[in-house]
């Protein structure tokens, strides 16, 4: 298939790596000329515009940190809706609100354009390996159209009902990864100030009913203080005030979420946020009088 990439960020690059892998044609453009490098050495047609994106290709993809960006490459000078004709497919692959989501594809709507809101999880790693979870909202057509392109970036694909669909099952994962990460740092901490080894507490409740993959995945990069950025903390905290923004326009009580939250804002205060968010086990042990490095 013929496809178009804006957005090629720590996320978005190997995700378009893969679809030229997977034998789809490719054409590209970010907003940093040399993060396109990558893939114009791999094949990728080299555009100088969203809009081209568009222009060359009948179904575009996107992968951006926010919904400012999200709208303007989409709706601002230059971005797809210049360059789509009628029955263009979008997917957009960034974490906004829902609302946003359902807002922007009404608008490109008017235009002709389907916009499906296709949220990822699994970060840099899964973005490589092409093992994402991609969760999916919009016209159920136009998903089924461009599976083979979903299926090239991950394993685990799922529609979840309309448009914004996909953004609101992306908002129920940062809630857990959010809480989960902070749990178990919390308790690594815990394990620290008691004189226990938390590398044997960590062997001791993978076999109970505290198993999770964030227990053993970022549970064992928080024993090695691997803190390289797979999913920066200032990302997942961008997350998390989508989810306690939308909690506030739905009048919904996230007392957990929104205590995560401020541990998000905290780890940005210490000059954390350009860490992976698993960095969140240094904010416990500065806060616990310890060096936090």
């Amino acid at each position: 298939m013929e496809v178009g990439f804006i957005g090629l960020g720590l996320m978005g690059r190997p995700m378009a790596l893969n679809l030229i892998k997977a034998g789809h044609r490719v054409h590209v453009w970010s907003r940093r000329r040399e993060s396109m490098q990558p893939l114009l050495a791999a094949g990728a047609g080299d555009c100088a515009s969203a809009a081209e994106v568009a222009h060359c290709a009948a179904i575009t993809i996107s992968m951006v940190a926010d919904t400012p960006d999200v709208e303007q490459v989409l709706l601002g000078p230059g971005g797809v809706a210049e360059g789509a004709g009628a029955g263009h497919i979008h997917i957009d692959m960034s974490t906004i609100a829902p609302a946003a989501a359902q807002s922007i594809a009404a608008r490109l709507a008017e235009r002709g354009v389907i916009v499906l809101d296709a949220p990822v999880s699994g970060g840099e790693g899964g973005a490589i390996s092409a093992a994402l979870t991609i969760m999916v909202g919009g016209d159920e057509l136009a998903f089924e159209q461009v599976r083979p392109l979903l299926e090239a970036m991950g394993a685990s694909i799922t529609r979840l009902g309309g448009s914004g669909a996909g953004q609101a099952a992306k908002a129920c994962n940062q809630i857990l990864t959010g809480v989960g990460v902070t749990a178990v740092a919390e308790a690594f901490n815990f394990a620290r100030k008691s004189g226990v080894d938390a590398g044997k507490v960590r062997e001791a409740l993978l076999g109970g009913l505290a198993y999770s993959r964030i227990l053993e995945n970022h549970g064992e990069r928080m024993l090695k203080r691997n803190f390289r950025p797979g999913f920066k903390a200032w990302m997942h905290h961008k997350d998390m005030r989508i989810v306690m923004d939308e909690a506030h326009r739905l009048g919904l009580a996230l007392p957990t979420a929104a205590a995560t939250a401020q541990m998000f804002n905290a780890m940005l205060g210490s000059g954390l946020g350009e860490d992976d968010s698993v960095a969140m086990l240094k904010l416990f042990e500065r806060m616990s009088g310890g060096a936090g490095e």
